[in-house]
């Protein structure tokens, strides 16, 4: 069972957001107080005129105008200032939510690369969106509704105390019955809550799943499988809130209403056997009314228990993505002066202890050119992400410019390692802004990377030129134009060290050499890691690594590897073949 003790933790840091609006909060507090007791007072207005008035065989214009205009202005009075304080309270969980919500996206985005390979993205958009929005209840819903319930059940009991002690006290009975009810309802409904957010979260990641992947979907027709997933965890979801509907249904109006006819039926018993005089009708009237509108307040604050359970449910997932482990750097902030490389013993596994790389060292000169060869599963790409900083080393060393990797700043590896991957990722958005990503850099430094990239003149043609929108996820550009775009991203301001990891795996061979042109060009500036499919590109490499398995069997030039006859010169070979193979089908053709 989940003691309150436990939600406490969360909730209270849920609500530390509000402390920068402690005057709006208290001012809406306040009006809260200051209506209920307006509300309150109109019954007791009504009671004087039954007890005082009715009697009299003739009304006094005066006293009957004045009670009239008066109970007319106190309700008056508690509408608006309970518009007011709703304004308040909306206005503080809207500028709660959007601070919350930024640091999620924050944290977000400086969580470790290790973790979005086991978090599905779904999971993550729901503790983003889902997630902060029923924290945004919790202020504007919750909170409001239990210092209004406070507010007006206290202003109830001090006019009942008012009017007639012993009647009050007959009321009080409610009271313990109410909290017994709210402890029942907690302990058989938390788990059904904490299934809720879990069932959306898992709705969010199934739509994510099903949109991102739709053209593999209806390839292999998989549109009803999916279909029947999605119906399954949207069937969950509809059976786990039926619960929560049937416990709310049970345990809240039809049970606090017996309880409060009981208590009706003991102020009834107290009237009919109490002395002539002692309690007036008007008095019995205000309490019949009150006893009515407390049954409402105290259903509403049970009630309030479920979406206050949500609330917590959702900001411990928050708060366990924003408490989490971020992307680690160091504090060395000197840029790099050149691009060498050392690898020393290096071994690496993303789980399970499963290793991914095995003992590899290497040395690459500054302004050299180092290509990594092997088969689909080597390490070739494990090798580039560790180079770029993505993970953390957890066996062996990795220097650049003769400094641990892991000792260098975030603004240090940014700016002096890039790399250009097989498949980039394009935004939605201008050819500028993607070449630029927030950088400082003019037009014409953008023209001339796309110029040296070879996309100058399929800019040129777009309507809006360089400032051409391009469609979701670049959807206008061909695979082979998003790679070179990506090129030009990284060519714009050189790095120290470039990495191409099958970056020019899409082109077509013409532009494959104009890009190799440019590559020798800049290779006077950058020290060069290309990892690539296609040998032929890396015939002019200063040495060749070649990788099997996570180890590093052979290294050298291209003509020295050819020369040993070995794993290299047998995908050389077979390369080769396939070419042959290809030139004769074309022939035939």
């Amino acid at each position: 069972m989940r003691k309150w003790q436990t939600l406490w933790p969360t909730l209270k840091r849920l609500l530390a957001y509000s402390r920068p609006y402690r005057r709006p909060l208290t001012m809406a507090v306040a009006m809260l107080w200051l209506a209920a007791g307006a509300e309150v007072a109109g019954p007791v207005v009504i009671g004087y005129f039954i007890d005082r008035v009715v009697p009299m065989k003739t009304f006094p214009p005066l006293l009957v105008t004045g009670l009239v205009s008066a109970y007319i202005v106190l309700q008056m009075v508690s509408a608006s200032l309970r518009y007011f304080q709703a304004l308040l309270f909306n206005r503080t969980a809207l500028d709660v939510v959007q601070q919350l919500r930024t640091e999620v996206m924050d944290a977000s985005l400086r969580q470790p690369l290790s973790a979005f390979d086991s978090q599905p993205v779904g999971q993550l958009i729901s503790r983003v969106t889902n997630d902060t929005e029923v924290v945004k209840d919790l202020y504007v819903t919750v909170m409001a509704t239990v210092l209004r319930c406070i507010a007006l059940v206290g202003a109830m009991l001090i006019a009942m105390f008012m009017l007639d002690w012993r009647m009050a006290a007959i009321s009080m009975v409610i009271f313990p019955v109410v909290a017994i009810v709210m402890t029942v309802y907690q302990h058989y409904s938390t788990p059904v809550v904490r299934r809720l957010r879990s069932y959306l979260a898992d709705i969010n990641n199934g739509f994510n799943e099903a949109i991102g992947g739709m053209s593999v979907i209806q390839q292999f027709r998989q549109q009803e499988r999916f279909g029947q997933r999605l119906a399954e965890a949207s069937h969950a979801h509809y059976l786990a809130r039926m619960q929560t509907l049937r416990l709310e249904g049970f345990l809240l109006r039809p049970l606090l209403s017996l309880l409060s006819a009981l208590v009706l039926c003991g102020l009834m018993m107290l009237f009919g056997f109490s002395p002539a005089g002692t309690i007036g009708v008007g008095v019995l009237y205000a309490f019949i009314n009150y006893l009515g509108r407390l049954n409402e307040p105290l259903i509403e604050l049970t009630t309030q228990q479920s979406m206050l359970q949500q609330a917590v449910v959702a900001g411990e997932r928050i708060f366990e993505l924003m408490d989490g482990d971020r992307q680690q750097y160091g504090d060395d902030d000197r840029p790099l002066s050149s691009g060498r490389i050392d690898i020393r013993d290096l071994s690496f596994s993303y789980r399970y202890d499963t290793p991914v790389l095995r003992h590899i060292s290497l040395s690459v000169p500054s302004r050299s050119f180092i290509a990594l060869v092997g088969h689909t599963g080597s390490g070739k790409s494990t090798l580039a992400n560790l180079m770029m900083g993505y993970y953390p080393l957890r066996h062996g060393q990795l220097l650049l410019d003769g400094r641990p990797i892991a000792s260098l700043s975030h603004r240090v590896l940014r700016q002096g390692v890039a790399i250009v991957q097989q498949d980039p990722v394009v935004m939605a958005d201008s050819v500028f802004t993607n070449i630029t990503l927030g950088r400082d850099i003019s037009e014409s430094q953008a023209w001339a990377a796309l110029e040296q990239v070879q996309l100058a003149e399929l800019v040129r043609s777009m309507p809006g030129g360089i400032h051409a929108e391009l469609g979701e996820q670049g959807n206008t550009l061909s695979v082979g134009q998003k790679q070179l775009l990506a090129m030009a991203r990284v060519l714009v301001l050189t790095p120290e060290i470039l990495i191409l990891d099958e970056a020019t795996a899409n082109i077509d061979s013409g532009t494959e050499q104009a890009i190799q042109r440019a590559l020798a060009a800049i290779r006077q500036q950058t020290t060069l890691v290309v990892i690539a499919h296609r040998l032929s590109t890396i015939a002019d490499a200063d040495e060749i690594l070649v990788l099997h398995r996570g180890e590093a069997v052979e290294r050298g030039s291209h003509e020295g590897l050819l020369t040993q006859q070995g794993r290299y010169f047998q995908m050389y070979q077979l390369q080769q073949a396939g070419r042959a193979l290809d030139a004769d089908a074309r022939a035939a053709g």
